[in-house]
């Protein structure tokens, strides 16, 4: 079974922003969706959030997977490939609006105390889509470049997107859908 696993941000939760829609959208197409409860979210602790990512993958470990990360989530889902075994059943992720390197609130900064090993995260899946908005103010749209470089994915800039998040007013992100379907298998 091909399923989604979607992870917030900083002082996100699962129900906010297009997760809702998005996870809507990919029911109407009978692939199972879920929007992890992330632990502390105004206080996030990296080892702690990567355990839940884990859990949820290593629980759905005949399944084939798609890690789908907002902002911090993205930091999260790269720091668990880091330390996920080899092959895993993680087939694909879509890194949204994230962030590449230490900044933003000193709060998120533990995720970032050394740099990301792109070689052992782009060993363990096989495609890579990183989407952003041109003119986010919280993560620098040379942070997408990087992501795109360094892990052989694809980049989509999105025009006035800012952090693409629901103070952005995006409610829905149309433009992740139909990548995320390619990515899957299902057009």
């Amino acid at each position: 079974m091909k399923k989604v696993l979607i992870i917030h941000g900083f002082e996100g939760s699962p129900n906010g922003g297009w997760r809702p829609w998005l996870m809507g959208e990919l029911a109407k197409h009978d692939i199972y969706a879920c929007a992890l409860a992330m632990p502390k979210p105004d206080e996030p602790i990296c080892a702690e959030w990567v355990a839940e990512v884990q859990r949820h993958v290593e629980g759905n470990r005949d399944d084939e997977v798609y890690l789908v990360g907002h902002s911090l989530g993205v930091a999260t889902i790269l720091r668990y490939l880091e330390s996920a075994p080899h092959p895993t059943n993680v087939r694909g992720a879509m890194l949204i609006s994230g962030r590449c390197e230490k900044g933003g609130d000193p709060k998120i900064h533990n995720f970032f105390e050394k740099p990301f090993d792109y070689n052992s995260i782009q060993s363990k899946v096989k495609s890579f889509l990183i989407i952003h908005g041109d003119n986010d103010p919280y993560v620098p749209f040379d942070n997408a470049e990087t992501l795109s470089k360094e892990l052989g994915g694809t980049l989509l800039a999105i025009s006035n997107g800012e952090h693409l998040n629901s103070e952005s007013g995006w409610l829905s992100l149309p433009q992740c859908l139909e990548p995320l379907m390619r990515m899957i298998g299902v057009v």
